[in-house]
């Protein structure tokens, strides 16, 4: 097993640093490598995406990444942007499929800002599709109106596009991984207004005939947020495009307790994939330790999962979450009355000894 590992800016080092140390707790056998990503990789070789880099994560098994992204970066070229890093790493890697699975754990359903009532036992995962939709259609860019009712002043433009190929294989992966768990798949769209995702609710209802132990139902995406907040347990599978699932899977976050906790995947065909907790780089609080590492050591499990076939490895390290939080540890960002605050380190230590109390106790 190859793991390329990217731990990019900000909090970035910080909490993969902790997701390599719970890995190691494992005493499984793999190969592991670091490279720079994002900003540092700008400020070291003129590029957030280095050739050396993309050499490596084409060449791993799976890619642990923390985060990229500062603000002091904004005034560059938007290709050189620390960001564009992960946009070349999903397009070269062919990394079409994203999980974001959004679960609130007992301990926490205090911490989420909805009553407990509605989020006590949530457990929904959000498939986006991740290398299309209008994040990378073209044409884009910026020129002089053409026409319209200012025709003549400067505009800038973006492409919305999905090829039917595109939305079958998404579509597949969420009816598929649906059978895994409740047997349910809402597709979200804006079919009312725009012909893309009337195609794109076309092809997933198509799709979807293949699959007649799955129930599908569609919803507008400005529907789903606010079903989100309002009953998010009714969902089982969300399956959407690029754009709404960046959004809606942040809403979703929330419902947990915190962004801190939401781990993700992102795979290709042959399950090579990306692993990153889905929050940012937090520059604000980068080096004072005590950012939440449990996404990235979640994103962690899910990568012995999907891409590394280690499922026991997986189940051991999200375990260990649990009774982490069970015995009332908190970082700051889950914190709540009657818990003991710790920081970044710690909790990670907490997770490694959690580990490995089990292990000795076989």
């Amino acid at each position: 097993m190859k793991i390329a590992i990217l731990p990019g800016d900000g909090i970035g080092p910080e909490i993969v640093a902790e997701a390599v140390k719970v890995l190691k707790a494992l005493d499984l056998r793999f190969e592991s490598e670091t490279a720079l990503v994002g900003g540092c990789a700008y400020d070291a070789h003129g590029h957030p995406l280095p050739e050396a880099t993309l050499k490596l994560a084409k060449e791993a098994d799976a890619v642990l990444f923390g985060a990229v992204g500062d603000w002091k970066y904004d005034t560059l070229d938007r290709p050189l942007r620390p960001e564009q890093a992960i946009l070349g790493l999903r397009k070269n890697l062919g990394l079409f499929a994203n999980f974001r699975p959004a679960i609130c754990y007992p301990q926490l359903v205090s911490a989420s800002s909805l009553r407990p009532e509605l989020v006590a036992g949530l457990d929904l995962l959000i498939i986006r599709e991740l290398t299309g939709d209008i994040y990378f259609g073209q044409p884009r860019g910026r020129r002089i109106a053409p026409d319209g009712a200012f025709a003549g002043a400067e505009e800038a433009f973006d492409t919305m596009r999905y090829t039917r190929p595109e939305i079958e294989r998404i579509a597949h992966v969420a009816f598929k991984a649906a059978r895994q768990r409740g047997r349910r798949v809402t597709s979200v769209d804006k079919a009312n207004v725009l012909e893309t995702f009337q195609f794109w609710k076309d092809v997933v209802t198509e799709v979807g005939k293949q699959y007649p132990d799955v129930a599908l139902d569609h919803m507008y995406v400005d529907n789903a947020a606010m079903q989100l907040v309002k009953e998010p347990k009714k969902f089982d599978v969300i399956v959407t495009g690029n754009m709404f699932g960046d959004i809606l899977s942040d809403a979703a976050a929330m419902l947990t307790g915190s962004i801190g906790m939401l781990p993700s995947a992102s795979l290709n065909a042959s399950n090579q994939g990306l692993y990153e907790p889905s929050h940012g780089s937090a520059p604000d609080i980068a080096g004072k330790g005590v950012a939440n590492p449990l996404a990235t050591i979640l994103s962690a499990a899910m990568m012995l999962r999907f891409s590394l076939n280690q499922a026991e490895a997986a189940d051991r390290i999200e375990s260990a979450v649990q009774a982490v939080l069970a015995s009332g540890l908190r970082t700051g960002d889950i914190h709540a009355e009657g818990c003991k605050r710790v920081g970044t380190r710690e909790m990670g230590d907490a997770v490694v000894a959690a580990i490995t109390k089990k292990t000795s106790k076989g």
